[in-house]
Parts: C-alpha cells; sequence; structure tokens
C-alpha cells in the first residue's frame, strides 16, 4: 500500500511512484503503533476508481507582428512546480496529447481567419503597399499611402502649406519594390532595378487644384534613374485602386532632359517626350521642380523657368501631391510647397 503525503490518497499499485491527484511522490504505507490518546478522525470516501481529468495548459495567443525577425513565441505545456506522471500513467497522456492537437489545430484555422480577414480590409487602407499593374515600360510600380478618391474640397483647405520633412508624415518603410525613409530632414526614395515606386501625399491638405506646387529634389550620389525621378499632382487612386495622376520627371545627366507622364488605371504613359533642357541642373545638385495648375491647364517648371504645359483630359483635378522615382538610385526630397489660388 502507498500513500501521497499531501492529500493522503492511498493506492494498492505498488507500481505507482506519484500521485493522480496532485503529482507528489507517493511513500510506502508502514503502519504505525496506534496512539491511545489521539482522536482519530475518519475522512470522507474517496472514489479511487476513476482518474483525475487530465488537464491541457494552451499557450497565449499568437501575436501578429510585422517584423520578420520578431522572435518565436515560446510557451510550456504544464505550469511551473507541475510534476510529470510516469509511464504508467501514459494512456491518459495519450489523451491529453490528442486533446492539446485539437485545440491546436482549432487555434491554427482561427489564426487563418483573421490573417484572411487582416489581408481583406488592408487593402482599403490609405497606409498599406500596394502593387500596380505594369506600365508602358515593363517596369513594375508601387505605391504607398495612395488615397482612394478625389474628394478634397479646396475652399475648406489653407491657403498654403509648406512641407520641409523635418516630421516624418509620409508614409515610410521598406517595400516590396523599393524603400522610403526620412534622414537629415530629408525624404529620401529608392526604387529596385527595372521598378519605380510613388508615395501620394498623407492627406487632403496636399490637394493641388488650383495651386502651385513646387519640391527641391535631388540625386544623391548624381546618378540617374532609368525613368527619372520627380513630382506629381492630382494623385488619386481609381475606382479598381489603380494609379491615377500627372507626373513631372526630370533625368539631370550631362545633357539634362524631362519628361512628363500620365498614370491612368495603373498604366503609365508619355504626354510629353523626354526633352532636353538647359535649366536642369547635372549631378547631385539640387533642382527646384514646379507645377503650376489653373483649371486644366497645368505648367512645368524647374528652377524658375518655363519648360511645357499640357491639358488635363482625365478631370484629376482632385487629388494632392506626390513623389516618384525608378531604378535603385536614392533620390532625396526636401521643401515641399503647396501655394492656392484664392476662390474668385
Amino acid at each position: 500500500m502507498k500513500r501521497c503525503p499531501t492529500c493522503n490518497r492511498t493506492y494498492s499499485d505498488a507500481s505507482l511512484n506519484f500521485c493522480l491527484e496532485d503529482g507528489s511522490q507517493l511513500q510506502s504505507d508502514v503502519p504505525r503503533p496506534p496512539d491511545p490518546n489521539a482522536t482519530i478522525r475518519y475522512p470522507g470516501a474517496r472514489d479511487t476508481a476513476e482518474p483525475p481529468p487530465t488537464e491541457i495548459y494552451r499557450p497565449d495567443s499568437p501575436h501578429i507582428t510585422a517584423s520578420p525577425t520578431a522572435p518565436a513565441q515560446q510557451w510550456s505545456p504544464m505550469p511551473p512546480g507541475h510534476v510529470q506522471q510516469k509511464s504508467s500513467n501514459a494512456l491518459w497522456w495519450v489523451l491529453g496529447g490528442l486533446g492539446l492537437v485539437a485545440v491546436l489545430g482549432i487555434g491554427a484555422i482561427v489564426v487563418l481567419i483573421a490573417l484572411a480577414n487582416i489581408g481583406a480590409n488592408t487593402n482599403n487602407e490609405n497606409s498599406n503597399v500596394r502593387i500596380a499593374n505594369t506600365n508602358t515600360d515593363t517596369n513594375t510600380n508601387e505605391s504607398t499611402n495612395a488615397n482612394s478618391g478625389r474628394n478634397a474640397n479646396t475652399n475648406t483647405l489653407p491657403a498654403s502649406i509648406s512641407d520641409d520633412f523635418s516630421v516624418a508624415n509620409w508614409g515610410s518603410g521598406r517595400f516590396q519594390f523599393g524603400e522610403v525613409w526620412y534622414t537629415d530632414g530629408e525624404y529620401h526614395m529608392r526604387s529596385k532595378e527595372r521598378t519605380f515606386i510613388v508615395m501620394y501625399a498623407p492627406s487632403d491638405g496636399y490637394a493641388t487644384k488650383d495651386a502651385t506646387v513646387k519640391v527641391t529634389a535631388r540625386s544623391v550620389d548624381g546618378t540617374v534613374p532609368s525613368n527619372g525621378f520627380g513630382l506629381m499632382v492630382h494623385c488619386a487612386q481609381s475606382k479598381t485602386k489603380q494609379l491615377e495622376d500627372y507626373a513631372f520627371l526630370i533625368y539631370p545627366e550631362p545633357e539634362p532632359e524631362f519628361e512628363v507622364v500620365m498614370h491612368k488605371d495603373g498604366i503609365q504613359s508619355t504626354l510629353v517626350n523626354r526633352t532636353k533642357s538647359s535649366a536642369i541642373r547635372s549631378g547631385s545638385t539640387p533642382n527646384q521642380l514646379e507645377v503650376r495648375v489653373k483649371g486644366d491647364d497645368l505648367e512645368f517648371y524647374v528652377n524658375g523657368e518655363y519648360l511645357t504645359s499640357i491639358t488635363d483630359k482625365q478631370n484629376y483635378k482632385g487629388g494632392r501631391a506626390g513623389l516618384y522615382t525608378s531604378d535603385a538610385v536614392e533620390v532625396a526630397f526636401d521643401d515641399l510647397k503647396i501655394q492656392r489660388q484664392k476662390p474668385q
């Protein structure tokens, strides 16, 4: 006969070494001589025919994190101090293991459903990366912070806005086709080879309708991206969440050039072919890009010198400002200014 020193439960099975109730090590029940002065108290009857139920310890709920290097979550299937039973109780451990597998299986299904819901919801959020269609030059492009409509009422906006990129208002991070970050009071962008990446402004306060929009742009090391870099106006998403805007791009090569392109339903097309201009400064020297919007007319300037103009035939006028670069070349933007015309 063996006895549990904690709960006084007795066992006739000599092969048992641990209590099935609380896991304490059993002791041999050696009869002692009765104490005639002791008051004998009989414990209530115990049912020793059935072992106690096996308790399954579940891990904490998994945490979804954007960091790919986050350490894997660790957990123990038993609480601290719990003594594991030996193989004589293997049947109950098998049953407990099967229950644990079932619980974890259900948990995995719940996590998959949650991730599916997250994927469905993030398609409608402005802060998420969106991969657009391939452009006419077979360059995959990517955009972030793209607003979904052209509903800005310029009558309710301030007459001007100035952003020197000293505060991180615009989106930043590493994306599938490039990266965007703040450093030294400038906004830096770099795409990957044979791609371009676009950043739309973070709010309707950057609306470009009937406004003069300026930004300073430079190549950090003087290298020129294959598809240029520059300033965008009237930026918004189509009903199918694709890029729609006008982009004023420069190529500060030894013989500098500029270009005007349009995105419609994510497809890039050229409105003004690459044209040489001595007004553009070569290499890493900063250039001030300027677009003057007057109704349907858009005029393009570099360093205060007029270059060309187009007509907004797509009625894009309700969108925001934006920034564009291509290829694996680091470019930096600074001193974005928007001056709106006073309503007539």
